[in-house]
């Protein structure tokens, strides 16, 4: 697979996201420990959803997406994304995930997201990038603090899985904060 080093960090970089990495993708969405911390267990995913999502998402105006993309072997490990651009108000969402297992806790993710965030806020003009995460993910909660997000405020029990409720946690980062912390 061809990538495209768009936004380049010390571990990986970020490429446009990709519909010839279909497969991948579908593989990662349907596998719970991914899904859970998406809160996206419960839905079935396809190749055809998955492919006219991709398809649909290249031509969104007011998000992207990239694969995230190891360094050294060139290989798709997750994706991060910015979606929800509002350019009056100057704030986005963003999300991310790292689908491949074995790179999970490795820094891979936390790099992604901050250097989501400077595209963000150097390239997009942004003032105010927002999150959400679910409670029991705590290793995301700790890449994000890391990251330089702050949480701002809780949906109690907003989110079940697995037979439990969880309380959705609302975090968020602003420009001024992100280069205080460089």
């Amino acid at each position: 697979m061809k990538y495209y080093k768009k936004i380049v960090g010390e571990q990986v970089y970020l490429s446009p996201i990709n519909v010839e990495d279909v497969d991948k993708y579908v593989n990662w969405l349907n596998d719970p420990s991914v899904t859970d911390n998406l809160g996206t267990s419960w839905q079935v995913m396809s190749h055809i959803c998955e492919k006219n999502w991709i398809e649909e998402n290249l031509k969104n105006d007011r998000a992207y997406y990239f694969g995230i993309v190891k360094n050294d072997t060139n290989e798709l490990i997750g994706n991060v994304g910015i979606e929800d651009i509002n350019p009056v108000h100057r704030t986005a969402t963003v999300g991310i995930f790292i689908g491949d297992e074995e790179c999970r806790g490795k820094g891979y993710g936390t790099e992604a997201m901050s250097l989501v965030i400077k595209y963000g806020f150097d390239v997009l003009n942004l003032n105010n990038i927002n999150l959400n995460v679910f409670s029991f993910n705590e290793r995301a909660v700790k890449s994000y603090i890391k990251a330089g997000f702050k949480e701002y405020g809780r949906r109690r029990k907003a989110n079940y899985s697995n037979g439990e409720y969880h309380d959705v946690i609302c975090m968020d980062i602003l420009r001024e904060e992100f280069y205080d912390k460089q």
